[in-house]
């Protein structure tokens, strides 16, 4: 287990309300759950169930949003802000499916906030789209946000994440409709690899990556992973956990000192959504943030 002053620690919602009742991207299919849906709702129940065993049994806390029937997807809580320095920006959802879930993540936020576990709870500019940290991935590596746009985020809401967090955001247009997050596309990884799949993006994001990212750190996945949502992926220190991979993949990324974990997710998957989308990290720091902090800290010794 790490420190208190590095512990990670989660926001997750329990899958009691979670079905697929609505088709909003293109791995919904209302239909095909609904016949199957005893089956499926346990799965999805055992799945939740071991990814938050596993999370726990590294280290992490984590903090519960209450479920609420009707929300199927407030199970998916990395859409529900974008968190940084103890301050919160919450999402505004494109779809009216999942609108109604906006309150409900305000007030969990709102509770934490009287609970000292964050700083400040802001919300966007009116009009704006921006569905959280599922097309808002921090890459704590090179101190800069990488936000997805088009299906479901507003290419404007850059300058939202920008004058809320101090940080620079990297704005990255997806082309494929599977991959309607940034989150399923893309995960940074602490050690400055980036994992993605280049064919979710449009010509000029994917040459925004190659600007940023050094070629020994691009790990580009196949199709195949991609659509085993391999890229929606929790990183905690050295261990990756995510629903699934090739071979190929679990050895780039084991010779470069990972520890892979798998875990079925196939439930969540039949909603577009994985171990990332699961999950919000609470207590992620910038760069200027983290020094500010350990120079606090050094002082008070």
């Amino acid at each position: 287990m790490t420190s208190l002053e590095t512990q990670a620690l989660f926001l997750m919602c329990r899958p009691a309300h979670f079905a697929v009742t609505y088709a909003i991207n293109p791995w919904m299919d209302p239909e095909t759950w609904a016949r199957n849906d005893p089956a499926l709702g346990a799965a999805s129940w055992q799945e939740w169930a071991a990814l938050h065993q596993t999370l726990s049994d590294l280290g992490a806390l984590i903090e519960l949003v209450p479920p609420v029937p009707g929300l199927p997807d407030l199970v998916f809580t990395a859409n529900s802000a974008v968190v940084l320095d103890r301050t919160v920006l919450l999402a505004r959802f494109r779809h009216p499916e999942r609108r109604r879930e906006e309150p409900h993540f305000e007030a969990a936020f709102r509770a934490l906030h009287a609970h000292g576990t964050i700083d400040a709870v802001r919300t966007l500019p009116p009009a704006l789209v921006l569905e959280g940290a599922g097309d808002c991935v921090w890459d704590d590596a090179r101190n800069l946000f990488w936000m997805g746009y088009g299906p479901r985020s507003d290419a404007a809401a850059r300058h939202a994440v920008e004058d809320t967090f101090g940080v620079e955001v990297v704005p990255l247009e997806l082309a494929d409709p599977r991959f309607y997050h940034l989150d399923t596309a893309l995960c940074a990884m602490p050690r400055g690899e980036l994992v993605y799949f280049p064919g979710a993006f449009t010509a000029a994001a994917g040459a925004a990556i190659l600007e940023r990212v050094d070629a020994a750190d691009r790990i580009e996945i196949t199709a195949e992973d991609a659509c085993r949502l391999s890229a929606n992926a929790v990183v905690l220190d050295d261990t990756v956990v995510l629903p699934g991979c090739s071979g190929r993949l679990r050895g780039k990324l084991e010779q470069r000192g990972y520890c892979v974990r798998e875990m079925p997710l196939g439930a969540f998957l039949r909603s577009g959504g994985a171990a990332f989308c699961l999950t919000l990290r609470l207590d992620r720091r910038s760069t200027i943030r983290s020094a500010s902090y350990d120079h606090l800290a050094g002082a008070a010794e």
